[in-house]
């Protein structure tokens, strides 16, 4: 019973540092987004940073033999995918946004919708073992996230191959590539939608104020939720949405999914009212200089 006892407590033990290490990632890749607002720049800065989390996890399983193949399944199938489904995902944005064609809103929507359909063809071609992911199935698992057991009658990619086999199975990557999928539909979609407000707001009438915001986003969505909850506007009497609507038109700004970031900023383990704590430093400075 001691002896049950002490694996047991060995397994969860194993289990919870990689449950440490991805949410250390995960806070890390917020950061980036909360601080950064050119998605290129956000993806070069997180490409590093998982880069590094993914060779930390190669060399540490370099070091420890699987207890059982169970082990080994359930870290192929669902550990090692929560760090390199990362991976291809900002990767796959730095290419999408490098190659963007510059042009009028026609050509931008295009250029997004024939990604979607790249999307779309990956899921159609993989749809047999999509439809095995999705519903949990299991029988197959010994081949496809044990080390080695590869068939060539299980569509094999090439990609396999030229892998560090001892860091491989024949389909842990294919299973990154579902989840990054799933990441990057969702992402594309906003860039159409944000497209099309753009165009929108542009085709509407603007104070010619010439006032152009060059803070960062997260910046004016900390200050738009801080004058929100004063009631500065109307008395109190408007929606959040209209605000951040007239903040775009105001500042020639896109603000994004702002509920999400804020979100993001109650997240942070300190100084929540970064930009706020920021403002009133600056002011009180130049009240004092002004003093003398």
């Amino acid at each position: 019973m001691v002896c049950k006892d002490h694996f047991l407590f060995i397994k969860q033990h194993y289990l919870l540092n990689f449950t440490n290490k991805i949410n250390n990632l995960n806070e890390q890749l917020n950061f980036i987004n909360l601080e950064i607002d050119d998605p290129i720049e956000q993806c070069e800065k997180a490409i590093g940073i998982i880069v590094t989390a993914v060779e930390s996890l190669k060399n540490q399983i370099s070091k420890r033999k699987f207890k059982s193949q169970v082990e080994e399944i359930k870290f192929f199938k669902e550990i090692k995918p929560q760090f390199t489904s990362k991976l291809i995902y900002y990767n796959k944005i730095y290419k999408i946004e490098t190659k963007k064609p510059r042009g009028g809103r026609r050509i931008v929507k295009k250029y997004y919708r024939e990604e979607l359909q790249k999307l779309k063809r990956f899921f159609d071609y993989e749809l047999e073992f999509y439809k095995y992911y999705r519903t949990g199935s299991a029988y197959l698992d010994y081949k496809y996230f044990v080390r080695g057991n590869f068939d060539i009658k299980l569509s094999l990619d090439s990609l396999y191959f030229e892998s560090d086999l001892t860091f491989a199975t024949l389909h842990s990557y294919k299973v990154a590539k579902i989840k990054a999928n799933d990441l990057l539909e969702v992402f594309i979609e906003n860039k159409l939608q944000e497209t099309n407000n753009s165009y929108r707001q542009k085709s509407q009438h603007k104070p010619n104020s010439g006032l152009i915001w060059t803070g960062s986003k997260v910046s004016l969505i900390e200050l738009l939720y801080a004058l929100h909850s004063e009631g500065v506007f109307n008395n109190g009497a408007v929606d959040l949405k209209d605000i951040a609507l007239y903040f775009e038109s105001v500042f020639n700004v896109n603000l994004g999914q702002y509920r999400r970031t804020f979100l993001e900023i109650r997240m942070r383990k300190s100084n929540r009212t970064k930009f706020i704590n920021s403002l009133k430093k600056i002011l009180l400075k130049r009240m004092d200089d002004a003093d003398y």
